[in-house]
């Protein structure tokens, strides 16, 4: 535990510290994104090492009272953040785009798939999704065919995903 607690520790702070950074400036997002997290998990177990290792020195914080003030802090930093999560421009685009794909009626969506209305209603009808007029949203077909409402976007798609007309 005293061997390895620290080094680990160190060495999984810089991993998450380094794919903290390059999230934050959205550098290469979908490399670092998985291994934020797992290995973020992951520094808990180091992190509880250190914490076992450190036990007396942590107490001796405490009882001095300086450990009261940054932990104080950290969590008044951290509430703003909690209370507008999912507010305004929080979230992640591409699943805020899905979202409002979801709700756009077949007649609005036509023009992005290069297709017409009645076209991608009868798409989706042919394989078998509950489809019954052009001003039926993706997410109500999704439901009354009990499907995610993603697998009915794809069935939007055309075939490769290529458009009509590009090279």
């Amino acid at each position: 535990m005293h061997r390895y607690g620290t080094p680990l520790t160190a060495g999984l702070f810089a991993v998450s510290a380094i794919s903290g950074v390059a999230l934050f400036f959205h550098w290469s997002s979908a490399t670092f994104h998985s291994m934020h997290e797992w290995l973020s998990m992951l520094l808990l177990a180091p992190f509880v090492l250190h914490m076992v290792k450190n036990w007396k020195p942590l107490l001796a914080y405490a009882k001095r009272r300086t450990l009261v003030i940054p932990l104080l802090l950290s969590v008044v930093v951290a509430v703003p953040f909690a209370l507008t999560a999912g507010k305004g421009r929080a979230g992640n685009p591409a699943f805020q785009t899905i979202a409002l794909l979801a709700q756009a009626p077949l007649d609005d969506l036509a023009p992005i798939f290069h297709a017409s209305a009645d076209d991608l209603l009868k798409q989706l009808q042919t394989r078998g999704y509950q489809a019954r007029s052009t001003r039926d949203t993706p997410g109500a077909i999704a439901k009354a065919s009990a499907v995610p409402t993603n697998e009915v976007l794809f069935a939007l798609m055309p075939p490769g995903g290529r458009q009509p007309g590009a090279r």
